[in-house]
């Protein structure tokens, strides 16, 4: 019986070398590069990586199943990629990393940081600015999936209320009430901070616009760590020049790395982040696939599956 070829392709060497393969039930290639991974994915029946090149799914003639090395398959579900490939991702490995992203971001907001910092700096006693708090706020969760729940529990911790908006509005128990995406705008409406968590998909493209941004309260904070696609960038630029909203913390933009040139660059009610509020790591992503190798060598049903016409 041929043993299947699995293909590892990212650029730290680390995914592959965490990889555990039965003996003898596999071969595993490594690849770093498109060039490497062009002389190797004809033989690939199973790829494990992360942006792989489209172009190259023209050679894959073996293949049959890719896992993502993340959470988001955006960047995976492209008319490339043929339709009997089984597309799976990880979740579960994010979720707390972006919970203490939100947490700590909206603190720095509560706490003033950036206040007593330039009051630092200028030797200034500030002590007639007192700090705000988290307990009594308003968290609005827009993608109330497994990585939403978590940063929902994180923020009632702190005594934050959370709403979350999800597709169907399901009710879970770690929000005191969801709203259907239809109703997005009641959510945004009572929020002091709005976390955007949707998967970018041609129906979340863009959703968060004009219409959300008049919700929102003057004083109220976004925080973007989905995909930065989700939101409509002319007008979260119109919303924060006009103080229409109080500011943005985005960890995500439609163009990355963020041109220097981009007027956000400049705002002083922006923060910037390199996309690293859910970074991925070997040691927590490749046990994931490990589990589903052992599944798809002992002919089991793998975990994770993607529906890929609802994108996630």
């Amino acid at each position: 019986m041929t043993r299947p070829t699995v293909l590892v392709y990212h650029g730290d060497p680390r995914y592959a070398e965490l990889v555990r393969v039965p003996k003898g039930r596999a071969v595993l290639r490594a690849a770093a590069t498109p060039s490497e991974a062009a002389e190797a994915v004809g033989e690939a029946e199973i790829l494990y990586a992360w942006k792989f090149p489209p172009q190259l799914y023209a050679k894959a003639e073996r293949l049959k199943w890719l896992q993502a090395m993340g959470a988001g398959v955006d960047w995976a579900i492209v008319p490339e990629l043929p339709p009997g490939v089984i597309l799976t991702r990880a979740p579960g490995v994010f979720g707390l990393w972006m919970a203490e992203y939100v947490i700590g971001w909206c603190s720095w907001v509560t706490q003033r940081v950036e206040t007593y910092r330039e009051a630092q700096r200028q030797r200034r006693w500030l002590d007639h600015v007192l700090p705000d708090r988290l307990l009594g706020k308003t968290l609005a969760i827009v993608g109330l999936g497994d990585i939403g729940r978590d940063v929902a529990r994180a923020a009632r911790a702190f005594g934050m209320r959370v709403l979350g908006v999800s597709r169907r509005g399901r009710l879970v128990r770690e929000a005191e009430r969801v709203y259907p995406v239809g109703q997005m705008a009641r959510a945004l409406r009572q929020a002091d901070f709005v976390v955007i968590l949707l998967p970018l998909t041609q129906e979340t493209h863009g959703i968060i616009g004009a219409d959300a941004f008049a919700a929102m309260k003057p004083t109220a904070w976004l925080v973007n760590i989905a995909r930065g696609a989700v939101v409509n960038e002319a007008a979260l630029l119109g919303a924060l020049e006009q103080r229409r909203i109080a500011g943005a913390i985005l960890d995500v933009f439609a163009t990355e790395p963020l041109p220097p040139h981009h007027p956000l660059w400049r705002m002083d009610n922006v923060v910037i982040t390199p996309h690293i509020s859910g970074p991925s790591t070997p040691e927590e992503i490749t046990p994931v696939f490990n589990d589903n190798l052992a599944r798809y060598l002992a002919g089991r049903p793998l975990r994770h599956v993607v529906d890929r016409k609802q994108g996630y």
